[in-house]
């Protein structure tokens, strides 16, 4: 699926012309099995004239794979352009004069690029706006020497604040992030994945955990058992009073007495020791 996303810095792929099968030894008898393969249209002749010119397919799908992310796999492309392989093979005419490799090439790209267009389930005029958002915004931040405001954007594409805001939600849909993307760790030395790094919201924070657990002591300090059982399942075990009574073997009106009585005194203590505080600062 095609991405929007910007690969990562650092990638390389390799792009080669190198031919690395020839199913003809040499320029003679790759002719004579052209001739051979129009005269008699055989399956063996265009299985070895696709094996002879499969490196044209990988070096366009390896052309084309550069620009996209790490995501989008260079044999899957390789796939889609053998199709447009075949195609060329079977219309090429040997008598125009013209060469295969020549003919081949806008067949095998184009067959290439449907198959993109096939799998991206994003419409051709977003991903199109979405690119003209991308390079006015490359453009303003060249031209500023910053990021620019959504309203210097608006401006420069000459759209209304509507139409902007339009764009820009549709601009962010078509962002997608594969959670096998792969990062090189400099200070491992290893690959790391995007799924590795994703942060899980299901887990606890430990710091923010042992913070609520220190405020809990505090809060909690010189109440009876009773009445920490009633702030802890009230405020931290979301509990209500009626379920609390019931835990407590306590009626709910006095479950809520109580409570209003340890929130006074929690009240007093804290206004203590605040006026503690403020006469330490003035000395």
């Amino acid at each position: 699926m095609m991405s929007a996303v910007k690969p990562p810095p650092g990638r390389i792929r390799r792009v080669t012309r190198d031919q690395r099968a020839r199913s003809f030894p040499d320029a003679e008898s790759l002719a004579r099995a052209w001739r051979e393969f129009r005269r008699t249209g055989a399956d063996a002749i265009r299985n070895r004239l696709i094996e002879h010119y499969l490196y044209l397919v990988r070096y366009n799908a390896e052309r084309i794979g550069a620009k996209l992310p790490d995501e989008v796999d260079v044999d899957d492309l390789m796939s889609a352009g053998i199709f447009g392989l075949v195609d060329a093979i079977d219309a090429f005419d040997l008598e125009r004069g013209v060469k295969f490799e020549t003919y081949c090439a806008p067949r095998i790209r184009g067959a290439i690029l449907d198959e993109l267009r096939n799998m991206d389930w994003v419409p051709r005029l977003v991903r199109h706006r979405a690119h003209k958002l991308a390079h006015a915004t490359r453009t303003l931040e060249a031209e500023l020497g910053r990021v620019p405001h959504d309203d210097e954007i608006a401006r420069r594409l000459k759209m209304t604040k509507p139409q902007f805001q339009k764009l820009l939600r549709d601009a962010n849909a078509i962002s997608l992030i594969s959670l096998s993307r792969k990062y090189t760790d400099p200070d491992s030395q290893r690959d790391v994945f995007e799924i590795d790094v994703l942060p899980d919201d299901r887990s606890c924070d430990p710091v923010l955990e042992a913070q609520k657990r220190d405020v809990r002591d505090l809060v909690t300090r010189g109440l009876s058992r009773a009445e920490r059982l009633i702030v802890v399942l009230y405020y931290y075990e979301q509990m209500t009073m009626k379920q609390i009574g019931q835990t407590l073997d306590l009626s709910e009106s006095r479950v809520s007495q109580m409570h209003s009585a340890i929130l006074a005194r929690l009240r007093d203590q804290l206004h203590a020791r605040q006026r503690e505080l403020e006469t330490v600062a003035e000395t």
